[in-house]
């Protein structure tokens, strides 16, 4: 059904639909990615090595700091019960097959993310925007997958579903309606390509957005709503890798 109402706005606001996105690129506000650290050790416990990677949502896009944006509250929740050697991969304007190239980077020229346990990936809303067909995102995410797997000493892999674009106040409608079905159709295939997968995850959030939870540009996270974000993957890391628990003496 999504996909037949999809079609069925393309046909009928296509000309509209393209001037609002034209427009829409136009008028964007232009934010810069989150300054601060992308890499570094914190907390004590059981190690954990993370890596999270993806697009400008992942990069801190609209925050100052990145200790406020996704990342550094990630990192900060989980490090009140795990050692976290982490490290940040993203950059503004990824999509699948961007990000596939950027490990590929990352494999052939840094020791330091070969191991890891947990890798957190925030991808799909440029695929969105390019109007990437859903075999073309399937087979992206299929080989992001198999890198991981094979690159990466087969680390659990936690996704974050592409957010509701039909609620991201910078986009006018039906452009954002539009979109948001896109974004619903790609979560779909991305949901379908990990029942193949046993170490990957889809997750999703129960909790409308709101105002609030986006930055100035009305398209990117903002503090509040990047705190949302990190505890809904912190809780989702914590069943993936427990803490071991020390024995006591009677």
């Amino acid at each position: 059904m999504i996909t037949i109402r999809w079609l069925l706005v393309t046909l009928l606001c296509w000309p509209l639909l393209l001037w609002q996105g034209k427009r829409a690129r136009q008028r964007a506000l232009r934010l810069p990615e989150a300054n601060g650290r992308r890499s570094g050790m914190q907390g004590n416990g059981e190690p954990l090595r993370l890596l999270i990677c993806g697009d400008s949502a992942a990069a801190g896009v609209g925050i100052e700091q990145q200790q406020q944006a996704f990342s550094g509250q990630l990192v900060e929740l989980l490090a009140k019960q795990y050692q976290v050697n982490w490290q940040l991969a993203a950059k503004t304007g990824l999509d699948c097959t961007g990000l596939n190239n950027l490990l590929h980077q990352l494999y052939a020229h840094s020791n330091a993310v070969y191991r890891l346990d947990v890798v957190v990936v925030s991808i799909g809303v440029n695929d969105v925007t390019a109007n990437r067909s859903k075999a073309e995102f399937q087979q992206q995410i299929r080989a992001l997958l198999t890198r991981l797997a094979t690159d990466f000493t087969d680390p659990y892999v936690l996704f974050s579903a592409i957010p509701p674009m039909q609620h991201f106040t910078a986009l006018p409608s039906p452009l954002s309606y539009w979109l948001g079905l896109k974004a619903q159709m790609l979560n779909q295939t991305l949901a379908s390509e990990l029942e193949s997968w046993p170490k990957a995850r889809l997750l999703q959030s129960n909790q409308a957005l709101t105002t609030d939870m986006l930055a100035a540009d009305g398209f990117h996270p903002s503090e509040s709503g990047s705190k949302i974000w990190a505890k809904l993957v912190c809780d989702a890391i914590k069943p993936v890798k427990p803490v071991k628990q020390q024995n006591r003496s009677a």
